[in-house]
């Protein structure tokens, strides 16, 4: 597929739709980057600058009511599901307000009325969670898929490679996204990978692996649309992996001594998702660059309300302490 080709298959405003998510998430985590060195953020942050292309490119394909598991860098996600920019901002000040009344925070953002299962603390705690969304979906007959967000370090978890099996013997609805970043924490995937590539190891369970460029919207969403519609119609689940980097250490204050000098600075310069979308669709006539910078003065608007909000908005009382905490199950 030609560079161009993979534009057109897409219509105006899905184009402008993507970009606005992709947008959406860098100034999210940007925006968090600079708030969380003032002190005010509880807890900790893993942001997911630099890899924006594959959750646009994953969930433009996903309904309401799909379903998708994150991982402890999960902002991104949620954003992309469609969860509310501004109650998200407010959960990771704590506030009372926040999408999870302050009780999850910046790993433990969850939205169920959006499909998002959560973002998780628990490294390849993911893949379990959305072969049980599948399996409920393959009984009731509803046509829903789950997808799996994992990092490359996550991929090395039995919980990740029990998942896979489990989903291709029962068929499950399921995708498997794998975001190899490169690093599990400060582990290069050279000295905790064998061979290339990990979707190669879904030859073992005997389902479709394929690996994309992470970077890249169109190879993205091209792969994504192919694994959720041969999991809606009882196809089985597909294992993809991204290759991609994140911007930002694994977590905020990470020092990234790991990383060979100017290694960030050259990935904006020539892999920025946002930079290549643009470039892409306009250079293809199919979007004005004045609509691109529209929205992006229109994202950045929404981010300055969404911390200005998250500042002024009430902590939880005490009282609130232990709700929550446990499920009541009507009958």
């Amino acid at each position: 597929m030609t560079e161009v080709a993979g534009a057109r298959e897409l219509g105006r405003e899905q184009l402008l739709d993507a970009y606005r998510t992709m947008r959406t998430i860098r100034e999210f985590e940007e925006r968090l980057h600079v708030e969380f060195a003032t002190g005010e953020i509880p807890g900790f942050v893993h942001l997911y600058a630099g890899e924006e292309a594959i959750a646009a490119g994953v969930c433009a394909h996903l309904d309401e009511d799909d379903y998708i598991a994150s991982t402890h860098r999960g902002h991104g996600h949620a954003i992309a599901k469609g969860c509310d920019v501004k109650a998200m901002m407010k959960e990771i000040y704590g506030k009372a307000e926040g999408i999870c009344h302050g009780k999850g925070g910046s790993m433990h953002i969850a939205d169920l009325d959006k499909g998002m299962l959560g973002a998780n603390g628990i490294v390849g705690g993911g893949p379990p969670l959305v072969c049980g969304a599948g399996l409920s979906a393959k009984v009731r007959g509803t046509r829903q898929v789950a997808v799996s967000f994992t990092g490359d370090g996550g991929s090395n978890q039995g919980t990740f490679l029990e998942s896979l099996n489990l989903a291709a013997v029962w068929g499950l609805p399921c995708v498997f996204v794998v975001e190899n970043n490169g690093y599990a924490e400060a582990t290069s995937t050279n000295f905790s990978v064998r061979g290339l590539d990990i979707a190669k190891r879904a030859d073992g369970f005997g389902i479709p692996g394929v690996v994309v460029d992470g970077h890249d919207f169109f190879a993205v969403h091209e792969a994504a649309g192919e694994a959720v519609e041969r999991a809606r119609n009882g196809g089985g689940p597909t294992l993809i992996e991204c290759k991609v980097n994140r911007y930002y250490g694994h977590f905020e204050g990470d020092a990234q001594t790991y990383r060979a000098p100017n290694e960030v600075e050259e990935i904006r310069r020539e892999k920025d998702c946002l930079m290549l979308f643009r470039r892409r669709v306009v250079s293809a006539g199919l979007v004005e660059e004045e609509e691109l910078d529209r929205i992006d003065d229109e994202v950045r608007n929404l981010i300055d309300e969404a911390v200005e909000e998250a500042k002024a908005a009430p902590d939880p009382s005490p009282e609130e302490l232990l709700t929550d905490v446990y499920v009541s199950y009507q009958g």
